[in-house]
């Protein structure tokens, strides 16, 4: 019983491994395939065979132009079906849910963003709300609900993924939001919910796996404080799906009132809100909803660095200081070989540099401060969906068989035997 588990679950993994290779590579032929995944001709002959018979790829022919000496038909290739399933991916903010749908090649063909009101949304609502606002997604795509396989949904603030939850979040009114249960009960598809900046590091890894993989660390400064970790080659949530609240673990006890209700966040000291209150000389204490952020703050802060306005200079000096002692824990702690800085404020990186490097200088001791890297990136809110359907497509490619999809009209070189030449 054991061996036959043990045979399914590498089964899985290798038709795994050649779906993802087709959905980055685009089409090819079964020699390339093995080439590529390193997998045995045999392998890849027995996993693209039962691809084929369950409609997730198909055969089409080479476009390539002939050399003048070939003979015989055009090479057959294979690439994936993407009419098989289609996944959602959703991100929940304040104020607004962004839809996305994507194919199963991965193409995402239809978004829309939808507003809500943050202020009253609580766990009585709100899920009624989200999946209203994704049946009306679906009608308006033209796309049939039993298409879609996954559902993942990002979120700001602290999410609770085995329990399907966001646990608190500037997004909603009230605490303990349930996700999960809804949308699986109401679309029949398979859901996951994650932290928004751990799917900045998954889109991060499926984009440049040779730079982004192993272990490193994706810090993101926007709204609030939110991080990433990529843990010996998995990302890691922790045991409930809460790790890596980076932004609420605390900097100065008693200090900084934190939206979440705390003193001495992080967050308290580095987010959009934190900048402008720092920059405006309020007292540290004054309530985070009563200070007008968000991007358009931010860039009027960023201008007045950039008109060497001493305020904003001030601020983000000093912002800079405590995020080189926040990086200097996580590098005490799990010795990443990269550290990706991202968000909104980055723009702000040149006024916060030196500050950053000195606080690393102070917290660390030197041999530990040559083993990382630090890339900052600019901030494209693209990368959260882009990490959802990366999570999406990797949980699909190990589960779904394909046994509802009605079958198909073979194309040109789609019959299994003629397929990879």
């Amino acid at each position: 019983m054991a061996r036959k588990a043990d045979r399914d679950q590498i089964r899985k993994q290798n038709r795994s491994i050649i779906l993802q290779t087709l959905r980055r590579k685009g089409p090819m032929a079964r020699i390339d395939l093995g080439h590529i995944t390193k997998l045995s001709p045999a392998t890849v002959t027995a996993i693209t065979s039962d691809l084929l018979d369950h409609g997730l790829i198909e055969g089409i022919e080479s476009d390539e132009p002939k050399a003048p000496q070939a003979r015989g038909r055009p090479r057959s290739l294979l690439r994936l079906n993407p009419d098989a399933a289609c996944v959602v991916s959703i991100r929940i903010s304040v104020n607004t849910i962004d839809l996305s749908l994507t194919n199963f090649a991965g193409e995402t063909f239809f978004s829309k963003r939808v507003p809500f009101e943050s202020a009253h949304a609580d766990a009585a609502n709100f899920p009624s709300t989200l999946v209203g606002a994704v049946r009306r997604f679906l009608n308006e795509a033209g796309a049939s609900a039993d298409k879609v396989q996954e559902i993942g949904v990002a979120a700001q603030g602290v999410v609770e993924t085995d329990a399907g939850l966001v646990v608190w979040s500037p997004a909603f009114a009230g605490r303990k939001i349930p996700i999960v249960g809804p949308l699986e009960e109401a679309f029949h598809a398979d859901c996951l919910i994650s932290n928004d900046t751990n799917m900045i590091t998954e889109a991060l890894h499926w984009s440049d796996p040779e730079r982004y993989s192993g272990t490193f660390a994706v810090v993101m400064l926007d709204y609030g404080v939110g991080m990433g970790l990529y843990l010996d080659g998995r990302l890691f949530a922790g045991a409930n799906g809460t790790a890596a609240e980076f932004g609420h673990a605390n900097h100065i006890p008693g200090g900084a009132l934190c939206r979440c209700g705390k003193r001495g966040c992080l967050e308290a000291y580095l987010s959009d809100y934190a900048l402008v209150r720092a920059a405006s000389r309020l007292p540290e204490t004054t309530d985070p909803t009563d200070i007008k952020a968000g991007v358009a703050s931010l860039t009027r802060l960023i201008d007045r660095a950039a008109a060497n306005d001493a305020d904003a200079l001030q601020a983000f000096h000093d912002a800079g200081h405590v995020l080189g002692y926040g990086l200097a824990r996580i590098v005490a702690l799990i010795d990443p070989k990269t550290i990706v800085l991202t968000g909104a404020a980055m723009r702000a990186f040149a006024f916060m540099e030196e500050a950053m490097r000195q606080g690393l200088e102070e917290a660390l001791v030197a041999d530990l401060r040559e083993n990382f890297t630090i890339d900052v990136l600019p901030w494209n809110e693209d990368y959260i969906r882009r990490g959802l359907v990366a999570q999406a497509m990797s949980r699909m490619d190990r589960n779904f068989t394909g046994d509802d999809i009605e079958p198909r009209v073979s194309l040109p070189g789609a019959a299994a035997e003629g397929v990879g030449a």
